[in-house]
């Protein structure tokens, strides 16, 4: 018999291993300033590409005073209990109205967090008996919900139309001879990648297989479409997703998230969802904070124009500069280079030490091994300066990664003899 903890010692995970030479630069870095475009990292002004707050509206003034007002009368605090038992106000129910009505759904819930919500949406929707088909490259939020079902879970490669029917024949098969449904699970925009999820070609099969659809679409809630209602309403299909999910923390700027779909599913939603009933309510700050930033999402357009100006700014430059930056079709815009992880925090290092760039980079295990991206998440307050010093920092390091400079380097890092903790 061993000690549980035995194995915290022998491997720390596919990330922790490198907790000793990445910890408070590569990881958990601590970004000084108010959020925008430009904060400070160790000192020294970066021009930021990490923050999801597509809009800019975090420092808006309306924004900023609707969360000061609500903390300054009500607390962090209230209301206090779970909605089901103590934790209900008007203000609430108004934030879900208004989010059903934006996001063309009959009624919506409030949800506490992003990440937990979604797993009790998937959870609450699955007995034992039921069927789920999801896409592979969907988020961690996702897939430990689908972890926790007990039935049968087909994946089909990612945006792959032709591998999903396969899997959809499967589906059916196995719930008509279980007398059980079908939840399909994709997202509208994939966060890591910036595609966008199938959702026409899926809403072509519903009839066919009879499979209701559940759409995560944090990514694309604000930012895509006519009104800004999603990658749904931007591919015309925003009223055969059955449930949307989305949260707070990408173009809302804040935190929390929020369901929507038919009342009698959210309904059901509503004393179920097992991260809901047994949480505390989203704290008032939160919720006057919400309406406010909902109202700039609805009555200030230009704030999506001016994203999508910087987007196509951005991503043009690059593919003009010759980086790959694959099949991005939303904000967020990736760059796809090969090398190892000791090379890939060297050029990382270089960025933000010697360009003023500070911006993600995406190692395996989450892709393949010899593969990175760096994740750019440009935003309305960038400017075109800010842009074209990116595009030029980028030609300048990519000639260090092809020159072999960031692998001296990154061997340097790998002995100890580049120390950043």
């Amino acid at each position: 018999m061993k000690d549980l903890f035995d194995k915290f010692r022998e491997f720390k995970g596919p990330l922790g291993q490198y907790q000793d030479v990445a910890h408070g630069y590569f990881s958990f870095p601590k970004l000084e300033g108010e959020l925008g475009p430009r904060m400070k990292f160790r000192g020294k002004e970066c021009i930021i590409w990490s923050i999801n707050s597509y809009l800019g509206i975090t420092n808006h003034p309306e924004v900023r005073k609707a969360d000061a007002d609500a903390a300054a009368e009500y607390g962090m605090a209230y209301p206090m209990g779970a909605r089901i038992m103590s934790g209900e106000t008007d203000a609430h129910e108004q934030l879900e109205r208004e989010l059903a009505e934006f996001t063309q759904k009959e009624a919506a819930l409030l949800l506490n967090f992003g990440y937990q919500g979604i797993m009790s949406i998937v959870d609450a929707c699955l007995t034992r008996h039921d069927v789920v088909v999801y896409d592979r490259d969907d988020h961690a939020c996702i897939m430990d919900g689908i972890r926790m079902h007990q039935g049968p879970k087909y994946a089909f490669t990612h945006n792959d139309i032709d591998h999903f029917l396969v899997r959809m024949e499967q589906a059916k098969k196995e719930a008509e001879k279980r007398g059980s449904g079908i939840l399909v699970i994709t997202e509208g925009v994939f966060g890591m990648r910036g595609e966008q999820g199938i959702l026409k070609e899926i809403c072509q099969y519903k009839e066919k297989y009879g499979f209701r659809l559940l759409v995560d679409d944090a990514h694309g809630f604000g930012t895509m479409g006519a009104t800004g209602a999603g990658a749904g309403e931007e591919q015309g299909v925003q009223d055969q997703i059955d449930i949307y999910f989305s949260t707070f923390a990408k173009a809302m700027s804040g935190f929390g998230a929020f369901v929507s779909a038919d009342k009698e599913i959210i309904e059901f939603f509503r004393y179920n969802l097992r991260s809901q009933v047994f949480a505390k309510s989203l704290c008032m700050p939160m919720v006057k904070g919400g309406l406010a930033r909902l109202k700039l999402l609805r009555e200030q357009p230009e704030l999506r124009e001016k994203l999508w100006k910087n987007v196509h700014h951005l991503q043009n430059g690059l593919r003009e500069a010759g980086f790959d930056i694959g099949n991005t079709g939303a904000c967020v815009t990736p760059v796809f280079m090969k090398g190892t992880t000791y090379e890939a925090g060297a050029l990382i290092y270089d960025m933000r030490e010697n360009y003023n760039i500070f911006c993600s980079v995406v190692l395996p295990p989450v892709i393949p091994k010899g593969q990175l991206i760096l994740r750019l998440i440009p935003t309305a307050e960038h400017s075109e300066e800010d842009i074209q010093t990116t595009i030029d920092a980028f030609k300048a390091v990519r000639g260090k990664l092809e020159d072999g400079t960031y692998h001296q380097m990154g061997e340097m890092f790998r002995a100890g003899e580049i120390n950043v903790v």
